[in-house]
């Protein structure tokens, strides 16, 4: 990972984001920080990332999240060059999914 972009303001940036403990913050936080059409661009991307991992085509990709072929591809490299970051956050959302599922199963 290049650490060009990496310096006090970022790493407080990426505390904060740690220190999220729930949805309705996170959702306040992004509020605050972001605009609408940057906070809707972050999520399609994630969404195009999962996708990807999933193994779909692109025009199936185009036509799941309305994201254009470009955004598609700078994802695609990332999911596929990058620093796992996308399979990272995209595993601990699938583990947390299964988790509550298999305990939602239980209290039947």
């Amino acid at each position: 990972m290049s650490n060009k972009w990496k310096d006090e303001f970022t790493d407080q940036l990426c505390d904060a984001i740690v220190a999220i403990s729930s949805r309705d913050e996170a959702y306040r936080f992004l509020e605050d920080v972001a605009t609408f059409s940057e906070i809707k661009a972050f999520s399609q991307r994630l969404q195009v990332a999962s996708l990807l991992i999933k193994g779909l085509s692109y025009p199936q990709i185009v036509q799941a999240t309305g994201a254009s072929t470009a955004t598609i591809s700078r994802v695609k490299k990332c999911v596929e060059y990058g620093s796992d970051g996308y399979r990272d956050v995209l595993g601990k959302l699938n583990d947390k999914e299964a988790r509550q599922e298999n305990g939602t199963k239980k209290k039947k």
